[in-house]
């Protein structure tokens, strides 16, 4: 059994994580603010530990320092600069530093970080930018600069640290496919770039928390940094036509310049330290939909 702390534990990719971490026996402890209604409740009906606390105020009065394993999945994004900035970096780096007694750090960062470039699938030494610009004005630069806060924590209190950054996780909580299954359902436009087509590495659940346990396992000091997405590409134009054909619907588009273009990522590094994904993006999407809308009678 391992003693776990999880930022952002009630959230859409760390709540399965922290309930399936949970049910392997593990003691979780949830970090957040925990202002939402029910939100407790929900963690402490999964078994796990809610702590109160704002990344932002940077105080962790009744924290453990030395837990096992530490797994930043917390975001803030408000919108608002002096926010964003004191949530995501500035917290991360306070974190760190209370929990400088314990293992392994997980940092969940994003292919955000990276400056559009097409269809060029991006390894980890492309040039980074501010990629979601137009989508969420502070997301890609309060992206890097929590890298750049874990890089330089891990480095100044020798904490073996991973930065993940992950790629349109979905699943039966929810995501950016999910958000495309209610507009074809709504019979709404899905917003697509001119970039097309819009190709993505989307990762289901199932295989986020495989791999949880190896990403921490290649921790190391200065921080291993590492793409993290499915091992398959697919497009929202593809993804989202197979979600229409599957509930019976056509899935519309309307192109513009008011959304993210393309980011897909190599893999290669990632199937080197932790291998691939085991979930295909069809079968993964066909799931999401039966456990999202049970009602509705799948097409082959």
């Amino acid at each position: 059994m391992k003693r776990i702390l999880l930022t952002g534990a009630s959230g859409q990719v760390a709540f399965p994580l922290g309930r399936s971490l949970v049910a392997a026996g593990h003691e979780v402890w949830g970090l957040g603010r925990l202002l939402r209604q029910g939100e407790r409740e929900q963690l402490e009906a999964a078994g796990i530990r809610p702590f109160a606390a704002d990344l932002a105020a940077g105080i962790f009065a009744g924290l453990p320092r030395d837990f096992d394993q530490v797994l930043n999945f917390a975001v803030a994004k408000s919108g608002r600069w002096d926010r964003d900035l004191a949530a995501n970096a500035e917290g991360l780096g306070l974190l760190m530093a209370h929990c400088r007694e314990s293992g392994a750090l997980l940092h969940c960062s994003s292919t955000a970080v990276y400056e559009a470039a097409g269809h060029t699938l991006l390894t980890e030494t492309h040039p980074l930018g501010d990629n979601h610009r137009v989508f969420m004005p502070t997301y890609s630069i309060c992206k890097i600069a929590a890298e750049v806060v874990a890089r330089t924590v891990a480095r100044s209190f020798e904490i073996p640290t991973t930065i993940a950054r992950l790629n349109v996780p979905y699943g039966d909580g929810g995501g950016w496919p999910a958000i495309h299954l209610e507009q074809v359902l709504a019979g709404s436009p899905i917003a697509v770039s001119p970039d097309a087509p819009n190709i993505y590495n989307p990762i289901h659940e199932d295989d986020i928390l495989a791999m949880v346990p190896r990403l921490l396992a290649i921790a190391s000091v200065p921080a291993t940094v590492v793409n993290w997405g499915g091992s398959e590409v697919a497009s929202i134009e593809e993804w989202s036509e197979y979600l229409g054909d599957l509930v019976g619907k056509p899935a519309r588009f309307v192109t513009t310049a008011r959304t993210i273009g393309p980011v897909a990522i190599d893999v290669a590094r990632m199937h080197e330290l932790v291998g691939p994904t085991r979930v295909g993006w069809r079968d993964g999407m066909r799931r999401m939909v039966a456990a999202r809308h049970p009602e509705i009678a799948l097409r082959s």
